[in-house]
């Protein structure tokens, strides 16, 4: 095999549309492209040409001669989701993007928000001739969660601030940052300063936990976490207790991974990465030796990708466990990655114990009951699960009778996904937590109709799923629809008021 993909994707979908014979799967328009948890090169179609290695924005292809001891289990994976109902075509189609036609003025686009999917629209609409966008953002510096949200041993995923880099030197781009739409400036001012106003804000804030006990000191989120060790301008003083030797992280998709694996990690290994300075001394003096990851249902729902997997188990300084009270399943798995991660699982179930070493514990069927403390979280009551189908025919956690248990621990936090934030005098559905749109459109959300010269796009779009390129094909559809609005005369002419 000459190339091995040997990470999560971004999703970007730069090294199938580079590839010259088709070899990268699965390709955007194949259909569990969205669901993937990576991409992966087949071993026999691959030519050895190298395309892709630059094309990859995080660096994640690798020749197999190249690959390091803890990449090795990526060669086998690759070749194992390598499946013969593959279409046969010479190159993945690539999304048309509507040209813009000729006009007599500079159309003005403003961009709210800074990270990922604001710039791959950016980007787009730069594409054409005789448009500036400008960038909103109300924090100091852009990028979002490719900034705060990425582990910092993470460093490949952080390469793809090298791409928003080349966006960002493009003629006719330029910042606003440290700008709040909806406090500094509102969104009609905008409306009526730009041609177009494109929000692309994000999920800025968690879905709650729901249970008792949350608002003690040394229970929050694995978010804010995140952005304290990322140093986030608004997190830096977060309080983040460590003086008790288990944390308990409520959810288990990557996020809590990745929080988890900080926490056990020796603080001179993360010296030379980008952590916060502050973080870095607070995890110096750090008393955690166990992270106790909770999920509700079995393994078979793990949240977490195969890759992160693969990555945590190679670890020869944390000693993985796995309690799994059901036992694990390969067989139960809807997908080929999904089996694959399964069979890992299992691997890493079957070791032996690592004695000495930080413990990362992935426990499953147990849910949160309550965090428990008087002036501060001092562990959390949890209950052991069953699973059942609910009334839509999802398989539910419920709790069994006689199961409660209290794990002590000096900090809780909830990892259960991230949650959409209202900007005033932009619509908004308080339910799905995102701007209702159709193809990147805004409506109303009262009749449905579109809104003149809003667009909308990545998670504040779709809601919180997805990779950091998944905002490109998302980004491109919607700037199609502004483009397609400009050409047909539907936006509305901008009537400054000179405070531009």
């Amino acid at each position: 095999m000459p190339h091995v993909v040997t990470q999560a994707c971004c999703a970007d979908a730069s090294c199938v549309h580079a590839c010259p014979v088709n070899c990268i799967h699965p390709t955007p328009d194949e259909p569990d492209f969205s669901t993937a948890d990576m991409l992966y090169i087949d071993p026999v179609s691959c030519v050895d040409c190298g395309a892709c290695v630059g094309a990859c924005p995080v660096g994640a292809i690798v020749p197999h001669t190249e690959l390091a001891p803890e990449q090795q289990d990526f060669l086998q994976i690759n070749a194992e989701l390598t499946g013969d109902d593959r279409p046969s075509r010479p190159q993945a189609r690539v999304p048309t993007l509507v040209r813009l036609g000729p006009t007599r003025r500079t159309l003005r686009v403003a961009v709210v928000g800074a990270g990922p999917a604001a710039l791959y629209a950016a980007d787009e609409l730069l594409r054409q001739p005789g448009v500036e966008v400008t960038v909103f953002d109300r924090l100091p510096v852009a990028h979002g969660l490719a900034r705060h949200g990425v582990a910092p041993d993470h460093t490949s995923t952080r390469a793809v601030a090298d791409l928003f880099a080349a966006i960002e030197t493009q003629p006719g781009f330029r910042y606003r940052l440290g700008v709040d739409v909806g406090t500094d400036v509102t969104a009609a001012e905008l409306a009526a300063e730009y041609d177009a106003v494109v929000y692309a804000t994000g999920a800025g804030t968690d879905r709650p936990l729901g249970i008792p006990g949350v608002d003690l000191p040394g229970s929050t989120s694995a978010t804010r976490v995140v952005a304290w060790y990322n140093d986030h301008p608004d997190h830096a003083d977060e309080y983040v207790p460590l003086d008790h030797e288990r944390a308990v992280i409520v959810g288990n998709g990557n996020v809590a991974l990745d929080v988890a694996r900080i926490l056990a990690t020796d603080p001179d290994r993360l010296a030379d990465t980008s952590i916060a300075r502050h973080a870095l001394e607070a995890l110096r003096r750090s008393r955690v030796r166990e992270v106790v990851v909770l999920g509700r249902r079995g393994p078979e729902h793990a949240a977490f990708t195969l890759p992160e997997l693969v990555g945590l188990a190679a670890r020869e300084d944390i000693d993985l466990r796995v309690d799994a009270p059901a036992g694990i399943d390969p067989g139960a798995a809807d997908s080929r990655q999904d089996r694959l991660k399964l069979e890992h699982l299992a691997r890493v179930a079957a070791r032996p114990e690592r004695s000495g070493r930080r413990r990362i514990v992935l426990r499953f069927r147990t849910a949160p009951v309550e965090v428990v403390g008087t002036v501060r979280a001092e562990g959390l009551r949890v209950v052991r699960t069953d699973l059942a189908p609910d009334g839509s025919g999802r398989v539910g956690a419920v709790p069994r009778a006689g199961t409660e248990e209290t794990l002590p621990a000096g900090l809780v936090l909830g990892s259960v996904g991230y949650r959409g934030v209202e900007v005033p005098g932009v619509p908004f559905d308080p339910v799905t937590a995102t701007i209702p749109s159709r193809e990147g459109r805004v409506l109303d959300g009262v009749g449905g109709r579109v809104v003149p010269g809003a667009y909308v796009v990545g998670w504040i779009k779709r809601g919180p799923r997805g990779f950091i390129g998944s905002n490109k094909t998302c980004a491109r559809e919607t700037v199609n629809s502004l483009l397609a609005d400009a050409n047909a005369g539907l936006l509305a002419t901008p009537t400054p008021s000179g405070t531009r």
